[in-house]
């Protein structure tokens, strides 16, 4: 049996189509492909390896051309799906934001740069509430690091922050791991399940979720990695469906993924262009979670934050 590696529902979903306790529904937003996944049973979620409850994913192949009109679109998109998963936020709620990432590893440094796009409130709310003419919720932001670095569990991190600050929601952003490339920087997956950190490279660590935090914790993340030998067994598929020679199909992605494990472990990947996708992709979800928590107008969110 070879093995996927996916942080993506969608992507687990796709290898296990029939599995019972799991519902999909898609629709089309123009470039922008949405999907909604609902894991409603345990059995489900343990076959997954996704915990229950909502998944969303935005799937915008044509990002890879850097259309900037698709960037605003996609923010927008990611505006709405969030305020539909927390139709209950009050005007003066507060939320916390939690940068997951290293920030000097390009491909996982999404969080922390995400984090230094973001309009954050809660001292403007707390000292100078009259700066504006309108309510803002109060937001604040930590990019806590990683564990190798710190030598604190990043739940740890937050837990404490979030004892301290007392937030209505927590958002937390990360990089993922696909098993398709072509999601590598074309994809948004958005959960009510929280997230944990380092899953997607088999780093797993103490999960960031209402279950350890005692608050709602929805998690943003984008897959800028995946797997070699992925890489690998795709190409083998695909050469298998063109030539009609599918016999040996699964031997040769077993020996494609064992040559790779044993000459360089678990290699991972990460496209060439990934600084100007994650400068990118980064702008994206900030300005879509700037949207979601004070107002819907990109142009007003834009010059806040510039």
């Amino acid at each position: 049996m070879r093995s996927i590696y996916t942080d993506l529902a969608r992507e687990a979903v796709e290898l296990d189509p029939r599995l019972e306790g799991v519902t999909e529904e898609e629709e089309k937003d123009g470039e922008i492909g949405i999907s909604r996944i609902r894991v409603s049973t345990e059995q489900a979620a343990q076959r997954l390896k996704k915990r229950e409850g909502n998944y969303i994913t935005l799937e915008a192949p044509s990002l890879v051309m850097r259309p900037l009109e698709l960037f605003e679109r996609l923010s927008k998109r990611i505006a709405e799906e969030l305020t539909r998963l927390l139709p209950n936020l009050a005007e003066n709620a507060t939320v916390l934001i939690a940068g997951l990432g290293n920030r000097g590893i390009t491909s996982d440094s999404l969080g922390p740069r995400v984090v230094e796009q973001l309009f954050v409130t809660r001292h403007i709310t707390q000292l100078m509430p009259e700066a504006f003419d309108h309510p803002l919720r109060s937001v604040c932001a930590i990019a806590p690091g990683v564990l190798g670095v710190t030598g604190v569990e990043t739940v740890e991190i937050i837990k404490g922050i979030k004892e301290h600050v007392k937030p209505d929601i927590i958002i937390a952003i990360d990089s993922l791991a696909a098993r398709r490339s072509v999601r590598i920087g074309t994809t948004v997956q958005i959960a009510d399940t929280g997230i944990s950190p380092g899953s997607g490279v088999g780093n797993m660590r103490a999960g960031i979720d209402s279950e350890t935090l005692g608050v709602k914790v929805v998690a943003i993340g984008i897959p800028l990695v995946v797997y070699a030998a992925t890489v690998a067994q795709d190409t083998i598929e695909l050469i298998a469906d063109e030539t009609g020679l599918h016999n040996d199909e699964e031997k040769l992605k077993e020996l494609a993924e064992k040559v790779i494990s044993e000459h360089m472990g678990p290699m991972i990947m990460t496209p060439k262009d990934i600084d100007c996708m994650v400068n990118d992709m980064s702008r994206i979800i900030a300005d879509g979670i700037n949207m979601a928590i004070h107002t819907k107008d990109y142009d007003d969110i834009r010059a806040l934050v510039t």
